[in-house]
C-alpha cells in the first residue's frame, strides 16, 4: 500500500512540483532535504519500541502518509509543498524501518535475502499498478485529484491496519538501543549509499524534466518499465545475494554505478538517459545486501530494530544535505556536477565494500 502510494507522489512530483508551482533547482535541493528529514530523526524508533510494537507503528505511519500525500493535492505554494512532503515523509520512513526489522527479526539468516527479494517484487508489483494510474489518468482527473484520491485511501488502510491486531508473534520479546564498534563498516557504508541514492533520485528525474522537457506521462513509463524489471529483477537479486554473498553482489552494484553516473554527467542522448535511470532503479535492489549483512553481523536478535533505525538516521544525513548541496552546485556550476559526485561517492564504496567480512557460519557457499 505504501509503495503505491510513494510510487504515485514520486512520479508525479517533479511534473507537479515544475508545472503548477514552477519550483526551480534550488527549491526542488530543499524539498528532496525536508523529505529525508524524518530519516534522519530515524534513530527515535529505537525507543519507540521500546512502548509499541513494530505493528502499531507501521499502522499509525500509514495514516500519516495518507495524510501527507492528501495534502500534497491540496499544496498551491513551495511552503505548503515543503509541510506536506514533511508529513508524508515521517509516515514513509518510520513504516519502513519498522517493516525491515520485522523482516530480518522474523526470518531466518540463510533465508533472508530471498525473502527480503521476493518482497521488494510485491512492492515492483504496487508501483507498476501506480505508474499506470499515473500514466491513464493524470491528464484527465489532474495531479491534485490523484494525490487527494490516493492520500485518503492510504489512511483509511492504516487505520484498518490499526485495528486489525498486533501481530508480533515469532519476535523477540524485548528491544536493545545498543551501538557497537564491530558495526563500524555497516554505518559507514549506508551513509554512503543514502549520498549516491539522493543524488540520482534527486536529479536524475529533474534534470529529464528540466532540461529535456518529458511529460509526466514519460516519467510514468520510465517508472513503469522500472517496475517491471524489478518484479523479475528484484527476486534473482535476492538469490544471488544468498548464494554469491553481499560483498560481491554490492561490489557489482558500486561498478556498474560509476558508469551510470557518468552517463547522466556526459551523455545527452535521452534513449541511452531512459536505459540508464532504468538499470539505477535495479541496482538499488542490491541494497538489501547491506541489510542482510548486518543481519548476519548482529550480535543478538534484539538489537536489530534499534540499529537498522540508526542506520536509517546515518543514511540520512547525507540525505539531507546532498540535495541542497546539490541544486546549489547545479546553479553554480551545471548540471554535471551532482553525477561527477556520485561517481566520487560510488567509487569510494566499491573500495570499502571489499573489507565486508562475515562470520564462518554465514559465508554463502557459491553453487
Amino acid at each position: 500500500m505504501l509503495i503505491f502510494g510513494f510510487r504515485i507522489w514520486q512520479t508525479m512530483l517533479n511534473n507537479f512540483a515544475v508545472e503548477e508551482i514552477g519550483i526551480g533547482p534550488a527549491s526542488i535541493g530543499w524539498l528532496q532535504s525536508l523529505r529525508e528529514l524524518p530519516g534522519l530523526m530515524g534513530f527515535l524508533l529505537g525507543f519507540l519500541v521500546l512502548i509499541f510494537s513494530e505493528m502499531k507503528i507501521m499502522a499509525l505511519c500509514t495514516i500519516l502518509m495518507g495524510i501527507g500525500i492528501f495534502l500534497t493535492g491540496q499544496a498551491n505554494s513551495v511552503p505548503f509543498l515543503f509541510t506536506s512532503t514533511l508529513i508524508m515523509s515521517f509516515g514513509f520512513h518510520f513504516f519502513s524501518s519498522s517493516n525491515s526489522s520485522v523482516v530480518l527479526m522474523a526470518v531466518e539468516k540463510k533465508n533472508a535475502p530471498k525473502a527480503m527479494g521476493q518482497l521488494s517484487s510485491l512492492g515492483a508489483i504496487s508501483a507498476l499498478i501506480a505508474t499506470g494510474v499515473v500514466f491513464f489518468f493524470a491528464d484527465n482527473w489532474g495531479y491534485r485529484n490523484i494525490f487527494m484520491g490516493v492520500g485518503g485511501l492510504i489512511a483509511v488502510g492504516g487505520v484498518g491496519l490499526l485495528l486489525w491486531g498486533d501481530g508480533s508473534d515469532g519476535l523477540p520479546p524485548r528491544r536493545k538501543i545498543i551501538l557497537r564498534k564491530q558495526y563500524w563498516l555497516y554505518y559507514l557504508l549506508s551513509f554512503l549509499m543514502g549520498c549516491r541514492r539522493h543524488i540520482f533520485t534527486t536529479f536524475a528525474i529533474f534534470l529529464l524534466v528540466k532540461e529535456y522537457g518529458i511529460s509526466v506521462q514519460t516519467t510514468a513509463i520510465l517508472f513503469f518499465v522500472n517496475s517491471v524489471a524489478n518484479i523479475y529483477a528484484l527476486q534473482m537479486i535476492g538469490k544471488l545475494v544468498g548464494r554469491w554473498g553481499e560483498r560481491l553482489m554490492l561490489s557489482i552494484a558500486f561498478g556498474a554505478l560509476i558508469f551510470i553516473f557518468l552517463g547522466y554527467a556526459y551523455i545527452t542522448y535521452l534513449p541511452v538517459l531512459f536505459a540508464l535511470f532504468v538499470l539505477d532503479n535495479v541496482l538499488f535492489g542490491f541494497n538489501l545486501a547491506l541489510s542482510t549483512y548486518f543481519q548476519k553481523i548482529a550480535v543478538k536478535p534484539e538489537e536489530i530494530t534499534s540499529n537498522v533505525a540508526v542506520q536509517q538516521t546515518i543514511n540520512h544525513i547525507a540525505a539531507v544535505v546532498v540535495p541542497v548541496i546539490g541544486g546549489i552546485a547545479w546553479e553554480a556550476g551545471g548540471s554535471r556536477i551532482p553525477f561527477l559526485t556520485g561517481v566520487a561517492i560510488v567509487s569510494v564504496s566499491l573500495v570499502l565494500a571489499q573489507f565486508m567480512h562475515l562470520p564462518a557460519d554465514a559465508t554463502p557457499v557459491a553453487g
